[in-house]
C-alpha cells in the first residue's frame, strides 16, 4: 500500500511542489554507493499524476541518476526553490514502456513549454499535436515521428513519496552530476 503523502504534505510543500520548476533528488551511485545528487525539472499535479508522485525526466540520452535508480529505488527529493526546504523520502521506478511514459511525458513536456522563456506558441502546438494524435490513436508518421523518437529517448522516472517531508533548516545538497 503506497504512503497517502498527500494528507500529510505541509502546505508549503504542496505549495513549491505546484509551482516550482526544479526539485533535486539524491540516489545511491550505483558503483560507489555514494550519494549523488541531480537537479532537474519535475511534474507534480496532484489531480493528474497522483498526489503521492512526481516525474522527473528531461532531455534525450542516457542519465546515470536512470541507472542508479534502477541499481537502488531509494531516493530523497529535495525541494530547492523560493527558500522552502524539504526532504521527502521516494521510491523511484524507471519507466520504459511507450504507453506508460506517453501521459506523464506529456504533462512534463506541456509544464516545460509554459516556463516564462519557452517558445510557447511552437511547443504548445506541437505539445497539443501529440495529444491530439494520441487520443485520435493515430500511428506515429510524418512529424509524430520524430516526436516519438525524441519522447524514446527521454528519461521518465516516477518518484512516489514513502514517508512524511521532512523541513530543513539549511538548503538541500548541491547537485553532484550533470546527468
Amino acid at each position: 500500500m503506497a504512503f497517502d503523502q498527500h494528507a500529510a504534505l505541509p502546505d508549503d510543500v504542496k505549495h513549491a511542489l505546484s509551482r516550482d520548476f526544479f526539485i533535486r533528488f539524491t540516489t545511491v551511485g550505483r558503483r560507489t554507493g555514494a550519494p549523488r545528487t541531480t537537479e532537474t525539472t519535475f511534474v507534480w499535479n496532484a489531480q493528474s499524476t497522483g498526489p503521492n508522485r512526481i516525474y522527473v525526466s528531461g532531455y534525450p540520452g542516457k542519465r546515470d541518476y536512470v541507472a542508479n535508480a534502477l541499481a537502488n529505488p531509494t531516493v530523497t527529493i529535495h525541494t530547492v526553490e523560493h527558500g522552502v526546504y524539504y526532504d521527502i523520502p521516494a521510491v523511484a521506478r524507471v519507466i520504459n514502456d511507450r504507453n506508460d511514459r506517453t501521459g506523464p511525458l506529456l504533462a512534463f513536456l506541456n509544464r516545460w513549454a509554459n516556463r516564462p522563456e519557452a517558445e510557447q506558441r511552437v511547443f504548445g502546438w506541437l505539445v497539443g499535436a501529440i495529444k491530439i494524435n494520441r487520443r485520435l490513436h493515430l500511428p506515429w508518421w510524418g512529424p509524430f515521428y520524430l516526436a516519438r523518437s525524441i519522447m524514446d529517448r527521454m528519461p521518465c522516472v516516477e518518484l512516489t513519496f514513502a514517508g512524511p517531508a521532512i523541513r530543513r533548516p539549511n538548503p538541500p545538497p548541491p547537485s553532484t552530476s550533470d546527468h
